[in-house]
């Protein structure tokens, strides 16, 4: 079945430029902090995993690592997207390295293996790239005017406009005065410049926003505070905790109230715990493998928030993905408080994240979203991935997913003379779901 990939990270500057990568490093290990999170675990020196050493020598030091990732969802990725699409069916292991890497490169040199070759070979139908409200969607666009048989489609992230407490929020006020034509003197002209990118994100074919949280803000505000709070950091003037805490939380309703307005689906990628190692992140910055799962208070505050945007009626679709797994049940159980009827599945539990993007972590949060709710109406895989060659990983979940309903017809515990339905239901969590879910 084709592939809709709601959320992931992909670079549309190559998408639109149908960039070739020079080798299998450039596509594979560009980028990738799983694998360099592995490569430092098995001792190989930070040369070879962010820094200068050659593109050969950087995949030498992967081969080496590989062995040693056995139980580790990376050998199952590794020797998937070696599959497909290059058709490589060895172990990637030492001894094979060279015959690996040069297979491999010799196939990137050929047009069918470019980045749009590769989507096409991956049967991609629609792919949602992660953006800035400040970006000009100039590659969006320039994807939209080609017209190559895939959309690609922006996403809406705006946590750099919430993020009051950070050294380079003044910066980012004007970057996003420039982008917008808004002049940003007040919260007021906050509001109204993002209003402006909304919209224009919207008329680009966005239909969905997302956000990486700690936790969901939801303390008691009023508009004067906010003001004050808004005036203040334009002044430079230092901010209590619970100012921070209070903006952030106006400003989440806020993004909430304009997606609702559209009837987009709001994301919240909720709960990891990030740039734990200062030395690290000084000398490489962020998102460069040092993160891990965190266990920040959610319910209460989840909740608080869902209901305020209900009570009036003005509750997104939403789905909501957690990182820590002690909290499944938690969060399979919160999207029941909000299913109104109006949209099958209008709240989702979403798909195992980051961490948890493993063979076990999608049975568990597949098993909590079963016993809580609907399986059925699962909107199902994204890659959430920097990689072009990461969409393998979609067929790992619709792999899982069978393995899961097969093991309960032959246990008996789903009925046999109901394999038309229960390979409708596997269609649908695939593609349709999804398909008939987003408003693209």
């Amino acid at each position: 079945m084709p592939i809709i990939d709601y959320h992931c990270h992909l670079s549309p500057e190559d998408i639109a430029n149908d960039r070739k990568f020079q080798n299998l490093t450039n596509i594979w290990l560009e980028g990738d902090h799983y694998k360099w999170r592995a490569m430092r675990t098995n001792g190989i020196a930070e040369e070879y995993c962010t820094g200068a050493a050659d593109d050969y020598a950087k995949f030498e030091k992967w081969a080496q690592t590989v062995p040693y990732t056995m139980r580790n969802p990376l050998y199952h990725w590794t020797h998937m997207e070696l599959k497909r699409p290059f058709g490589i069916e060895k172990v990637l292991k030492p001894e094979t390295a060279r015959e690996i890497y040069d297979a491999a490169t010799d196939m990137l040199q050929s047009d069918e293996y470019s980045v749009r070759g590769i989507l096409k070979k991956m049967n991609v139908e629609i792919i949602c790239t992660t953006d800035d409200p400040v970006d000009s969607l100039e590659h969006h666009q320039k994807i939209k005017t080609d017209d190559f048989g895939l959309k690609v489609l922006p996403t809406f992230r705006a946590d750099k406009a919430m993020a009051i407490e950070d050294a380079g929020f003044l910066a980012y006020l004007q970057k996003l005065e420039q982008a917008s034509g808004v002049s940003i003197s007040s919260f007021q002209g906050l509001q109204d410049a993002l209003k402006q990118r909304h919209d224009f994100f919207h008329a680009q074919g966005c239909r969905l926003s997302d956000h990486g949280l700690e936790t969901i803000y939801a303390e008691n505000y009023t508009d004067e505070e906010i003001n004050a709070i808004f005036s203040k950091a334009l002044q430079k003037q230092a901010l209590s905790s619970e100012e921070v805490l209070k903006f952030k939380s106006a400003m989440l309703v806020f993004l909430a109230l304009m997606d609702h307005s559209k009837n987009w689906t709001q994301q919240f990628h909720l709960g990891a715990l990030r740039n734990n190692n200062t030395r690290m992140m000084r000398e490489l910055g962020p998102d460069t493998g040092f993160d891990s799962i965190g266990d920040f208070d959610v319910a209460r505050p989840l909740s608080k928030f869902m209901d305020k945007l209900d009570n009036s009626n003005q509750l997104a679709k939403t789905i909501l993905y957690n990182l820590n797994p002690s909290q499944n049940e938690l969060y399979a159980t919160m999207i029941g408080n909000f299913n109104d009827g109006s949209t099958p599945g209008k709240v989702q539990y979403g798909s195992a994240w980051w961490f948890l993007d493993q063979k076990d972590g999608m049975e568990r949060q597949m098993n909590a979203l079963s016993n809580m709710g609907l399986l059925s109406r699962f909107v199902g895989m994204l890659t959430d991935s920097r990689s072009f060659l990461s969409y393998p990983r979609h067929e790992y979940f619709r792999r899982i997913l069978c393995n899961m309903l097969g093991n309960d017809v032959e246990s008996g515990q789903l009925p046999a003379s109901e394999l038309d339905w229960i390979g409708q239901m596997v269609e649908n969590i695939c593609y349709n779901n999804a398909k008939n879910f987003f408003n693209f």
